[in-house]
């Protein structure tokens, strides 16, 4: 397995009083490797596939703790080392779990296509392409080259589409001429009606069931559902208790990916993979 995508440091701010503007505002605080890419990366890998992970880091302490916690999960990490900082996310978590996230991409922006790139590809069992490299118009045509490879080699493909406010910006229809080549597709609900402006997601999933292999849509305490062949299969979410939503939709992603590709059914795939989000959504950061 081949991931390709953002190298981050999620810095996750939960506040456990009123917050005050001016002075300081008790909280629970928690730094560590982030990145969706990454996330679905380390997903895949405790699920016992060979994971090689490709991104950008800054030459910098931030860059050394991503690249250790992959390690630490048993990804091989692939990193090219860029003149810039590395990138960093800062989520803010409302009392419902949901959260606000403020960007800084740092060396993200800087990733390239290479030799070494293309090999990795060129003999990748499967290649999963986060959707933020295809968002930033800096790396969107890295995503397309790597996609044509994987297409032209035989190598099986997906992609997730990572964010709904990007999209509506870059528009439906640039982040769909990249994603034509990907067998498969990832979204949440929100993501998936911003994409194909549908006007509910039973019509989004059908929509999107016509353009791809197979598509993925969650729906936070809603569920999930795919669409594989023409048939669509749905699930309920597990009752939890949700802290921090953070990761739990890439979660979702690597444990689908990661039962698919070991000859799981769609239902039972689906099902691992709320599984899997009901144990990140208990915890603070993308984890769980």
């Amino acid at each position: 397995m081949l991931v390709v995508g953002d190298v981050m440091v999620d810095v996750v701010v939960k506040p456990t009083a009123p917050v005050a503007p001016t002075s300081d505002t008790p909280s629970r605080v928690r730094v560590g490797r982030g990145g969706s890419g990454a996330n679905i990366a380390v997903a895949l890998a405790s699920r016992g596939h060979r994971v090689t992970y490709i991104g950008a880091v800054g030459d910098d302490p931030l860059g050394e703790l991503f690249r250790a916690e992959l390690a630490r999960a048993r990804v091989v990490a692939h990193l090219q080392v860029v003149d810039r900082s590395t990138g960093v996310v800062v989520a803010v978590v409302a009392p419902d779990g949901e959260r606000a996230m403020m960007t800084d991409r740092g060396a993200n922006a800087l990733l390239e296509m290479n030799e070494d790139v293309a090999a990795l590809v060129a003999h990748a069992r499967h290649v999963h392409v986060s959707g933020y490299t295809v968002l930033d118009e800096r790396t969107r045509e890295v995503a397309r080259a790597i996609l044509a490879l994987a297409n032209s080699s035989g190598v099986a493909t997906s992609l997730d589409v990572c964010s709904a406010g990007p999209l509506a910006e870059v528009t439906p229809e640039v982040f769909l001429e990249v994603a034509a080549a990907s067998d498969m597709l990832f979204a949440n609900e929100e993501e998936a009606l911003t994409l194909t402006r549908a006007r509910d997601v039973e019509a989004a999933i059908e929509w999107l069931g016509r353009r791809f292999l197979e598509a993925v849509v969650t729906r936070g305490a809603l569920g999930a559902s795919a669409v594989c062949d023409g048939a669509t299969t749905s699930i309920a979410a597990r009752g939890v208790e949700v802290l921090d939503t953070t990761g739990a939709g890439d979660a979702a992603t690597g444990a689908y990916l990661a039962a698919r590709l070991s000859g799981h059914d769609v239902l039972e795939s689906l099902g691992r993979a709320m599984h899997r989000a009901s144990a990140v959504v208990g915890e603070l950061g993308a984890r769980g």
